[in-house]
């Protein structure tokens, strides 16, 4: 059985977090800053209770007679009695003898591209790890972009608004910063393991160190990008926020009508249509938050049992990357052009072809794992490569067409405007006769 390094660094974060945060709110409060102390309280409270809901849910805690643990819930202490909980039965594990297994069978790739299905058998023990494993992979998603993206862009904000750092403060925004990579990182290996359920995966450190800046790059420009833009223009941010969060909320509800699909009812037995489309709404909340600062690796389907869509889809990435460099690039230009004197003490020109970059390098990495470091690139029906080539032949034949049709409709002008020509000269002539 693997060590359970996740939830250790998982459960980490969480306390680190929480207590800069509240370090962080109590200098607030002897500065006098009430505004900036409420929300870096809400940032750090609002998905903490969140994330003590997930692991009760997950671990049906409810429907058990656990008292003691239900409580230490309540006391925001969840995380850490589920990580001793793992810890308990990891070191455990092989002293006590299981009183039953179960036979896994799972496909593995060879390096030369052909499968081989293996058994294995899994004790109690591992399903029990299993559970919390994937407990704190849920956690980890709603503590980064619930709490850890919100509190990252607050706090740079107020940097920019003063124009210092403090120790407490740049302290946070580190592990806020590290909390948001992470949880994007738990999302791309629950990505994979997902879509490929069948196989066994097995995620290499180089696809980790991929992910880690690839996610890096692309969630640090793009907080940037949106504090500087709202530190000059602070009342059109809520309309570039707002609108984000529904076209990326509505999206996955529009497939689901569009489809004319019955609703999906299979998400927990206990719940009522109405529990059903409140745990819906949420989790296509918390979708919409992913894609806020970067790509969700997991892509939702109603329709589907599962409620992830399982194709690997190029153009959709292609076209998210696209419209957000797009949307990057604006948004900066914007600030450039707006900057009041308080940005003298840096190089604008050089601070926006700076966060330009990092997008493009964010985009590098996330191509070099899909085509080198993908744990399952060999059951992929094309390449990264060929996705891209594709979507560049479909843009030049958009443009060729385009430029084909500008001399056709030029012909069709000119012998209009003859044959109007000629009309008009006609009776001209005949009167003269």
């Amino acid at each position: 059985m693997r060590p359970p390094g996740g939830i250790l660094v998982s459960v980490f974060l969480f306390a680190a977090e929480l207590v800069a945060a509240l370090y962080l709110s109590s200098t607030y409060s002897s500065a006098g800053d009430r505004i900036w102390q409420g929300l870096t309280l809400v940032f750090v409270l609002v998905p903490s209770i969140l994330v003590q809901f997930t692991l009760t849910f997950v671990h049906r805690d409810v429907s058990r007679d656990r008292p003691l643990v239900l409580f230490l819930h309540l006391l925001q202490l969840g995380p850490f009695v589920r990580c001793l909980e793992a810890l308990c039965i990891y070191l455990n594990v092989g002293r006590v003898e299981e009183p039953y297994v179960s036979i896994t069978r799972k496909k593995q790739v060879r390096q030369n591209g052909y499968c081989e299905e293996i058994e294995k058998e899994v004790g109690q023990a591992e399903g029990k790890m299993f559970t919390h494993r994937a407990a704190f992979n849920r956690t980890s998603v709603i503590q980064a972009f619930i709490g850890s993206a919100p509190q990252l862009t607050l706090q740079l904000y107020v940097s920019v608004k003063q124009q210092f750092v403090t120790p407490g403060r740049g302290v946070l925004m580190v592990i806020s910063l590290l909390t948001i990579v992470y949880g994007a990182l738990r999302c791309n290996i629950l990505a994979i393991k997902i879509k490929y359920d069948e196989y066994e995966v097995q995620v290499k450190p180089a696809a980790y160190i991929c992910i880690f800046l690839w996610r890096g790059f692309e969630i640090a420009t793009r907080v940037v990008v949106l504090v500087l833009f709202s530190s000059v223009l602070q009342i059109w941010i809520l309309p570039v926020v707002l609108l984000n969060f529904f076209i990326f909320s509505l999206y996955p509800w529009i497939l689901f009508w569009n489809s004319k699909s019955s609703f999906p009812e299979n998400i927990e037995k206990t719940f009522t249509r109405v529990g059903t489309t409140i745990v819906l709404c949420c989790l296509t909340f918390l979708y919409a938050g992913v894609n806020m600062f970067c790509w969700s690796a997991v892509q939702l389907k109603l329709n589907d049992p599962d409620l992830i869509n399982k194709s690997q889809n190029w153009y959709r990435l292609a076209v998210y990357y696209m419209l957000r460099f797009i949307e990057n690039a604006i948004l900066i230009l914007l600030w450039y052009i707006y900057k009041t004197d308080a940005y003298t003490y840096v190089c604008a020109p050089l601070l926006v072809l700076q966060l330009l970059i990092g997008y493009c390098i964010a985009i590098f990495f996330m191509l070099v794992f899909y085509q080198f470091c993908h744990p399952c690139k060999k059951l992929f029906s094309s390449s990264i490569s060929e996705g891209l080539l594709a979507c560049i032949r479909f843009v030049c034949c958009i443009c060729c067409c385009r430029k084909s049709s500008e001399p056709t409709e030029k012909a069709v002008l000119e012998s209009s405007n003859a044959n109007d020509h000629e009309q008009g000269t006609e009776p001209t002539s005949n009167l003269q006769d």
